[in-house]
């Protein structure tokens, strides 16, 4: 049995956070062929994805899987399209379509919704593949001089053709933490935005200069004015809603009274575990779901089943 070591004491483990392994090559180096595009079309095994502002292409409930021939088909009709070179799952090559937005007659779904279903191939392909559609929908210009850009390294960069500057894809990393007590209990918040009784740990930006640790320690700080020692790194899961990368963290308070921020979070508490169990069994606490890191760090600290997850 693997052990994680929460708090004071050693949890079981489970795998680390979905989609935090991904089950395809990015294979870089394909991506300074400026043919890459010809060379997927002629390898019968390549499939293209079209994703486009946090949605996917499905079928049956299922991420849609083109042809580079139908691929380019849907890039020729919609404005906007950009070619991603995704890399290779085991299958074969992965190619993506980024669009501003997918179109109905290809049954967009969002992918917050489609995440629970996906593996870790096509959730690996789905999240690479968003980042980058995210960033191109949104980055068309130069940030040097405002020209427009051109799209090169099979969409992992644009070049301006005016001042030469190359620009690449933005991720914003995000530290993610549940704090734990002398006692071992967890500081969960509630975020004004959500319905009442749902709780999940505390999150937030990194500031520039500032390490991980010291955003975690400054994130609770300021929102739940509770003081945290050690901290200690869990895992991480890409979340390109529009581009964030979640980093998980362990971390061990050095005091436990609350006054939150109001604005950010506008209730939080300490959890002991079979409180925890209790009132989300009643339903008078909401967890968030399987799928996403901060469910995943809450279980590991918890080491049993909740229910009640939204």
């Amino acid at each position: 049995m693997v052990t994680r070591r929460v708090g004071g004491v050693h949890r079981r483990a489970g795998p680390g956070p979905a989609f935090g392994t991904t089950g395809h090559e990015r294979r870089a180096k394909w991506r300074t062929d400026d043919h890459w595009w010809d060379r997927l079309s002629a390898d019968p095994a390549s499939r293209v994805l079209v994703v486009g502002h946090g949605r996917v292409a499905t079928q049956d409930g299922r991420v849609r899987n083109l042809t580079p021939f139908e691929g380019a088909g849907v890039a020729a009709r919609e404005p906007g399209a950009t070619r991603l070179l995704l890399g290779a799952a085991p299958s074969g090559p992965v190619g993506a379509i980024g669009l501003p937005e997918v179109p109905d007659e290809l049954e967009p779904q969002h992918a917050r919704a489609l995440t629970p279903h996906l593996d870790a191939v096509d959730g690996g392909l789905v999240m690479h593949a968003l980042g980058l559609a995210n960033w191109h929908r949104t980055h068309p210009c130069c940030a040097r001089c405002g020209a427009d850009t051109a799209v090169v390294l099979g969409g992992h960069a644009r070049r301006c053709p005016v001042c030469q500057a190359q620009h690449f894809p933005r991720t914003d990393p995000a530290v993610i933490m549940l704090i734990t007590d002398a006692d071992d209990r967890a500081l969960l918040g509630h975020s004004p935005a959500w319905p009442d009784g749902r709780f999940s740990t505390l999150a937030g930006f990194v500031e520039p200069g500032e390490s991980l640790e010291d955003a975690v320690r400054r994130e609770v700080a300021e929102e739940c004015m509770v003081e945290v020692g050690d901290v200690s790194y869990a895992g991480s899961q890409p979340w390109p809603f529009p581009a964030s990368l979640m980093l998980g963290f362990f971390g061990r308070a050095t005091s436990t009274d609350i006054a939150v921020d109001g604005d950010e979070v506008t209730a939080a508490r300490w959890f002991t575990r079979d409180e925890l169990t209790r009132l989300s069994a009643a339903g008078d606490v909401v967890v968030p779901g399987g799928v996403s890191i901060s469910r995943w760090l809450i279980d590991t600290w918890h080491g049993g089943e909740l229910t009640g997850a939204w």
